[in-house]
Order: C-alpha cells, then structure tokens, then sequence
C-alpha cells in the first residue's frame, strides 16, 4: 500500500548566497508545473488538428505567516516577507529549492519573484504573505549551488 505524503514536511526555500532558507511559517506551498500545446491544422490532413509539445513553464506559490527575520531576536534562518521583498525589488532571479517530502525527491531551479503580497488585518489577524516565482529555465534535480559550496570549500582550506 502507498504511503500518503502530508503536506506539511513539504519545504521551499530561497538561497540566500550561502545557504537555503526556508520560507517562514509556510501555512501552504505549491509547484505548478505545465507545457503548452502547438496546434497545427494543414490541408495534408485536413479537418484533423495536430498538437506537439511547446515550451516548458511553471510557477512556484506559497503563503505563510509574517514574522520577523531581520532585528535582534527576530528568526534569520527564515526568509520572510521582509527578507523576500529586498529580493524581489533587486529584481534579479533567485534559486529556489523545493523538498517534496518524498525521499530523494528535491527540485531545483531559478525564477523571478513577480508576487509579493502582504496581509495585514486587524485584532486577532496574524499578518501572512504570498508570494509566487515564475520559473526560468529548466528544473533540476541536483544542487545548482553544491559545487560552489564544495569549490569555495575546498578553495579556503588550501
């Protein structure tokens, strides 16, 4: 019998140069792979319409609690809301790893940061973010960054 995967150990991260920080308090995630579909209709074969695989795209979503990433006390392992808007008004790709939760299972890639939204409420409301990255390029299925870390590794011990 398969075994169910519970969302919850599911994580995404952001490299922040160093190491990958998890987004902070994810109350949810999702990877949104897709392909489009070329259409093709021709008099060789008339009446009959012809798809083909066209480019590979996808997004990455994710909401989660507000917290304090930055000042003193504050949770710098995490990349929160603050954290992320610096990233996302540099404007510049970021390299994101997903950890599925299935064993051996890790996707790599880099996007652009092209969401951030910030709510706020009132009372009781905890403030919560959004965020989405669109995806560029391929995804991988190992570390872009690990053999950077083992050059730069290997580069200061000599």
């Amino acid at each position: 019998m398969a075994l169910p995967i519970k969302g919850e150990i599911a994580l995404l991260y952001i490299h922040d140069g160093t190491i990958y920080r998890p987004l902070a308090c994810l109350t949810s995630n999702s990877f949104n792979p897709s392909v489009s579909i070329i259409e093709s209709n021709t008099k060789c074969n008339p009446g009959v319409t012809i798809k083909t695989a066209g480019m590979f795209n996808y997004t990455l979503e994710a909401e989660g609690e507000y917290i304090d990433t930055t000042s003193v006390g504050g949770d710098t392992t995490k990349a929160s809301h603050d954290y992320l808007f610096t990233k996302m008004t540099a404007k510049l790709p970021v390299t994101w790893k997903l950890d599925t939760g299935v064993t051996g299972v890790i996707y790599y890639g880099t996007g652009i940061i092209t969401d951030l939204p910030l709510d706020q409420g009132s009372g009781d409301d905890l403030s919560t973010f959004s965020i989405t990255i669109e995806g560029s390029g391929d995804v991988a299925k190992v570390d872009p960054k690990a053999w950077t870390s083992v050059f730069s590794q290997q580069f200061t011990n000599q």
